[in-house]
Formats: C-alpha cells, structure tokens, sequence
C-alpha cells in the first residue's frame, strides 16, 4: 500500500469503484451489517434484484421507518468489494432454542454461508443474552439473568456458529450496554465477572468485547482481557472517548491473543441513536453534518498502525456514523492514500 506512484493510483481507481478487498494484508475495510437497497449503485448492482427487494417497518425513537432489504445472496457481491462482514442481526438472539433446536437466527446464518466463500471474513455479534447485563422487555430495562452464562454461549451460540461458518468465521464481538452511572458495577467487579465467564467457555483467539462504559476502560478489566487474550474493540460510538483515547487508555496494546483488533464506526459522538439513525435513513448518501473528522482521522491512523506494526485490523462501518457506509470507507482511505 502506497509504495510507488503507480500501485497508489491503481488503488485510488478501485477506491473509486468501492473496491476494498485488496488494500493491504493488514486492513479489513467492511460494515456492520449489509443488503441495503440504499448501496444500489455502489456495491450492488440494481437489476440484479428487481422484483426481490423486501420491506420492513422499523421502528426507531417513537417513529416508523420503511426499510429496503436485499436477499442475502446479494452477499456475494458484498464480498466482491470488502473482505469482511459483520453481522449484527445475532445481537438479537442465539442461534438455538432451550431446547436445542435451531431457532431463525441459524437458518439465516446457513443461507449465508451456502454463499460465503473461505476467502471471506464473518465477525459475528453475541447474543445480548449472554453479553448485556440489562434486557429491554415491554419498555424497561430489566436484569438480564443469563448475562455472562458460558454454556448458554457455548451449546446454543459458539458450537452451531463454528459449524455454519467454519474458517469464515473471523471474530465474535462481546457488546457491553452503556451503564449509568448509578446503576454500573466497580470495574474491579466486571473483571471479576468476566475472569469467571472466559475461564469457563472454549479458549479462542477470536474473542473481541465492546464496553460502552468509559468507566471499564481501566487496569482491572485490561488485566482479564490479556490473561485470556480477548481484543479491546476501538468503539466509535455515542457516549465513549475518540478512538485515539480509547487506545491510549490501553497503552496502546493489542489483547487479543490472535494478534488482531476491530475497530467499529457505529454513531457521531455526542449523538444518540434513534437521531443518527433517523439522519442517516435511508442510508443511500453521506450526510456530511454528521461525519466527524476526528474519527476519520483516528482511523487514518489506525489504518497507518496496523502497516507500520504488522497488525490486523478489522475497521467496521455502520451506516448511522455519516449515512452511508460505503462512502464512509472510500472518505477514510482517500484520506490515508492522500497522506
């Protein structure tokens, strides 16, 4: 990347075309997410689906929203443009029932895996049940009481993802709520907590956790993340510190014993989000207010990090970070490029 005048230009010409795959062995460029008809045009090509484009009511902030789905075939023309994916949608639910069946969740994952080659990268998000410490239900918030349950990770999680995905599967994202203030345990209790959970479930160099609690970002929680070789995610996200001081908090160091960090561009600071969701709808261009330089830049330098130190690193790119994930990433790398 960026060795002679001649490799910069071709790069500058597959950029302009969205074309991530083959920047440097270092850098994944990808989504959180994907099969939104808003990339029509970018990374996927209108006429190949007409006629088979869904629509679904969501509903955001008191407001009702029309998406625009693809079918998930339209993956393998994601992945004809990035190299990674992360699907978030696991979030939601685990992959089998209680009673070890499989649930909706792992049918859609084998559908998506009938069209995922080896040489494509799958980062998965846990189910909430297992990494949220406060389920929503009927409106409130309420102790979630399987939080941090290794065999419940394990049996109904872990086992049928490693099946389905095999060596596609690149990484698992532990996603940690925001906790209030008032309502937050000691960092000294989360590591605690999370020594008893890793210690108890399958050891893996995949093995990424979210906090989006400033607070945890400290010693004690570090400690745990490096004895059991766990990745720090770099959070771009609403209530958390830039990027650059997410990493510093961490002197800098990589946990994750797999030698890899994944960075994830989920919202603008300072903005909540149901507001940048609902600027960003239908997610089909850059909505410029909403971009933030900084986060383009500490990403530039991240990007910078992982060729200078030989270090992988997955940057993540939701659409609600500027309206337009695509267009985000080709904004970051001319960025890097230009330097």
């Amino acid at each position: 990347m960026r060795k002679t005048t001649d490799q910069k230009t071709e790069n500058e010409a597959l950029i302009e075309k969205f074309r991530f795959r083959h920047l440097h062995p270092n850098v994944l460029i990808g989504t959180a997410s994907d099969r939104y008809a808003g990339w029509g045009g970018q990374i996927y090509t209108p006429k190949r689906y007409e006629g088979r484009i869904s629509r679904r009511s969501n509903k955001v902030g008191g407001k009702t929203f029309q998406e625009e789905v693809l079918p998930v075939e339209s993956v393998e023309e994601y992945f004809e443009h990035f190299p990674v994916l992360e699907l978030d949608y696991t979030f939601y639910s685990p992959l089998l029932e209680e009673n070890g069946k499989p649930a909706k969740n792992f049918h859609v994952l084998k559908t998506y895996a009938q069209h995922i080659t080896e040489n494509d990268k799958v980062v998965m998000k846990v189910p909430r049940i297992i990494s949220a410490q406060k389920i929503r239900r009927s409106g409130k918030y309420i102790k979630n009481e399987t939080y941090l349950d290794p065999e419940i990770f394990t049996k109904r999680f872990y086992e049928p993802a490693n099946a389905i995905l095999g060596a596609s599967l690149a990484g698992l994202i532990f996603e940690q709520e925001y906790q209030r203030k008032q309502d937050r345990r000691p960092a000294e209790k989360m590591a605690e907590d999370l020594d008893r959970f890793f210690e108890s479930v399958p050891q893996d160099t995949r093995y990424h956790i979210e906090f989006r609690t400033e607070a945890y970002l400290s010693s004690p929680v570090f400690a745990v993340l490096e004895k059991y070789g766990v990745g720090q995610v770099l959070s771009h996200w609403t209530w958390l510190p830039s990027l650059k001081k997410q990493l510093a908090k961490a002197d800098g160091r990589i946990f994750n014993s797999g030698k890899k960090r994944i960075v994830r561009l989920m919202t603008p600071r300072g903005t909540r989000y149901e507001d940048a969701y609902a600027r960003a709808h239908p997610f089909d261009k850059l909505v410029d207010e909403m971009l933030q330089t900084a986060m383009i830049k500490d990403t530039v330098e991240l990007i910078e990090k992982a060729v200078q130190e030989d270090t992988q690193t997955s940057i993540l790119i939701n659409n609600r970070a500027g309206g337009n994930a695509p267009l985000i990433a080709r904004r970051i790398v001319e960025e890097y490029l230009a330097k």
